[in-house]
């Protein structure tokens, strides 16, 4: 027999199916991915949300969505740095250990997917700060920064060109660390490939690679390791 679903998770025409549950099953809400999205779309499927009395996280809007989406939801916020809408998730309790995330980013081309980074772990509970413009072009700047690098207790870097500062800070501290290529760089760069690569092949142990420019798959990474019930070990 087939398994019932609630009927309320249905939005009209059928164009989506809200997971109302997937905020008690991971510890965070459903996010509405917002390219390819209608603003009417993304509308409906936040006001479910809401509804459900769940924040709402939209990430990749562009500044015109954002504008309609705001019409809409006037109570929502529009993070431009980040292509990203929120609402209602100021002051959001994390599921798991509230964590203190370092947000690395090597140069300013590279903040878009860092800010994105950044605004997914605020709204998903935990205490994110910026470490930027730190790239190993001038290594000083690294170094300055290292003492409060060291005291997060996660890393999210975010670098392009040929993405060595995921292998630098990787050799230096003792933090679990998320890298994050992004589609910056010169020539044979290849829309990111390039440092995609070089991240992968790190000579630094124990470094974790997501895809090209996914700031928010990164900072989802981080929550997952927040929910590791470390006491029980």
């Amino acid at each position: 027999m087939a398994s019932r679903r609630h009927p309320s998770s249905f939005l009209p025409k059928a164009f989506a199916e809200v997971d109302l549950q997937r905020q008690s099953r991971l510890g965070a809400p459903e996010v509405i991915y917002g390219a390819g999205k209608t603003p009417s779309q993304i509308a409906a499927i936040a006001r479910r949300l809401r509804a459900e009395h769940q924040p709402v996280l939209v990430t990749r809007v562009d500044e015109k969505k954002a504008r309609d989406l705001k019409r809409k939801i006037p109570a929502g916020k529009y993070h431009p740095h980040a292509r990203t809408f929120t609402v209602s998730a100021s002051r959001r309790a994390a599921h798991g250990q509230k964590l203190r995330v370092g947000i690395c980013a090597a140069g300013t081309s590279d903040h878009p997917v860092a800010e994105e980074a950044f605004v997914t772990l605020e709204f998903l509970g935990h205490r994110p700060s910026r470490f930027y413009d730190i790239g190993v072009a001038g290594l000083h700047r690294t170094l300055r920064r290292l003492p409060e690098i060291r005291q997060q207790d996660a890393l999210v870097v975010v670098a392009g060109m040929e993405a060595a500062l995921p292998s630098v800070l990787g050799g230096l501290v003792a933090r679990p660390m998320i890298a994050v290529p992004t589609s910056v760089g010169y020539g044979a760069h290849l829309k990111g490939l390039t440092a995609f690569l070089g991240m992968l092949n790190s000579c630094a142990p124990g470094i974790t690679v997501v895809n090209i420019d996914n700031g928010f798959g990164a900072a989802y990474a981080i929550h997952r390791l927040s929910l590791i019930p470390f006491s029980n070990i």
